[in-house]
């Protein structure tokens, strides 16, 4: 029998976080899923965090970016929840729209061919999900989109960030890590990663659809798990109740 696909370590960088540096737990840019995604990001970014000033609290509150928007050049996307449903390798044909648009339209800024990479607690992170990896491949290859295998000894999302900063410097993609968006359905694992390795996050707070679910947590699958639905309690909490929002990657605007 296959061990579960556990990722306790992040979990308890997730409550670390909560206790110590809460802030640190809010994305820089919510979506309700990935077809909602700005081709043009750093500047919806930069509207998102400047919108909406949060109130005066008694923790300060990280001042926004406040110059020209950042220059994203590249995406970490996640995988279940966010272009397929959990453990499976099914992308709605809206989301294929979605991928190829960043690909290929001429406004993009993802069109470099390693500008996408997948980066998955599932698919990629050991060898029993390489059915998983080789599927998603298929499909993906007119869009040169690969899934990003983790090498041996190192430690899943949210603590890969250097391995992946390098995987794109390697080609050229980028040279720092405020040149790349993570983009996924999870604070304690999407949005922590990028805070760990000095990225952009975007939370598909929804989840997949069109009619892959999730979003409105449809009868016969896409229900959100106990941590997945404190997530969202949290995030709410933090941003409503305590005012707080993302602050901005360390070395940004340096």
């Amino acid at each position: 029998m296959n061990p579960p696909n556990t990722n306790l370590r992040a979990f308890n960088l997730a409550v670390t976080t909560l206790l110590k540096n809460p802030s640190h737990f809010l994305p820089h840019l919510t979506i309700p899923t990935i077809t909602h995604l700005p081709e043009q990001l750093g500047e919806a970014i930069t509207e998102a965090a400047l919108s909406s000033p949060p109130p005066s609290t008694s923790q300060s509150s990280p001042k926004a970016p406040s110059e020209k928007p950042p220059q994203i050049r590249a995406l970490i996307l996640d995988k279940d929840n966010t272009l397929c449903p959990a453990r499976t390798t099914t992308f709605p044909p809206e989301i294929l729209s979605k991928l190829t648009a960043l690909r290929t339209s001429p406004t993009s800024p993802f069109t470099h061919p390693n500008a996408i990479l997948i980066v998955s607690n599932r698919a990629g992170s050991d060898a029993r999900y390489d059915d998983e990896v080789q599927s998603l491949e298929a499909q993906l290859a007119d869009l040169q989109i690969p899934v990003y295998r983790l090498p041996a000894g190192v430690a899943k999302k949210p603590f890969c960030g250097r391995e992946v900063l390098d995987w794109f410097r390697e080609r050229g993609v980028v040279e720092r890590a405020d040149e790349i968006a993570v983009v996924g359905d999870r604070l304690g694992t999407d949005v922590l990663m990028a805070r760990e390795m000095g990225a952009w996050s975007v939370w598909c707070r929804d989840g997949i659809n069109s009619r892959g679910r999730r979003e409105g947590e449809g009868e016969d699958g896409g229900r959100r798990n106990v941590l997945e639905r404190m997530e969202i309690w949290v995030e709410r909490y933090l941003r409503v109740n305590r005012g707080l929002r993302a602050p901005v990657p360390r070395g940004y605007g340096r």
